[in-house]
Order: structure tokens, then sequence, then C-alpha cells
């Protein structure tokens, strides 16, 4: 029996696509997001992809290889890949691939009551303009 852990969902606004992915990221659920996010990328051609993985609780090999072809495909199209909120599982994976060489990884505080600056980084929403 294969179960479907895991889905994600997705913001756009001003070249910034946010991918917010839960659960696991395993062989089965990669397939159908690796499809979904490579539509997505080639559709808007993103300036900036951000992986929010803060609510992922297992992945494996397949996740890497998620992550890393996504990097592939958003810079095909003059973008780049940020990684935010791993958890410990999922960093000590992408250390041990030496990702952080090559995609930026950050800790990003996006609790209630946290920094906006910090809030902002993570929402696709066009930022308000100061007069």
């Amino acid at each position: 029996m294969i179960r479907d852990n895991s889905s994600y969902d997705s913001e756009y606004s001003g070249g910034l696509l946010v991918i917010r992915i839960k659960g696991e990221i395993d062989h089965h659920s990669a397939v159908g997001m690796r499809q979904g996010i490579d539509a997505e990328i080639a559709e808007r051609r993103p300036e900036k992809l951000i992986m929010d993985l803060s609510s992922v609780n297992f992945m494996d090999s397949s996740g890497l290889g998620l992550i890393l072809g996504r990097y592939s495909a958003v810079r095909q199209v003059g973008g780049e890949l940020v990684v935010v909120n791993p958890n410990k599982g999922v960093m000590k994976i992408l250390k041990l691939a030496g990702t952080e060489r090559i995609i930026k990884i950050e800790m990003i505080d996006n609790r209630e009551g946290a920094g906006t600056k910090n809030k902002e980084k993570l929402s696709a929403k066009p930022k308000g303009r100061r007069k």
C-alpha cells in the first residue's frame, strides 16, 4: 500500500515563487512535486524560488534530487533558489551532500511575533511602498 503523506502549495508575486512543502519527500511523493514545481517554473520564470521545508518531517535522497533538480530548472530561466527552514534531519542530508556549497540555505523565523523582515522573505505578496 502506498500512502501519500506529502503536499505542497505555492505562491507567486513579482518574480518570487514560494513553494511550501509539507510532510514526507520520498520516491513516491517527489515525482508529483517535481512535475508540478517544474510546470510553475516554466510558466512563471521566477527570479527567485524559495523552497520552504519547515513542514517537512522526512526526506530521503529523492528529496535531495528534488531540490537539486529545481535548482537546475530555476537557473535555466535565470533565477536563483533558496532553501529555508529545513529541520535537523533534512539539514544533515543537505550538508552530507554538500548542498550548501551551491544552494543558499537560510533559517527564517516565521512564527507569530517574529520580525516582518523574516516574514516578508517567505511571502510572495508584494511589499507595500512607503511614502
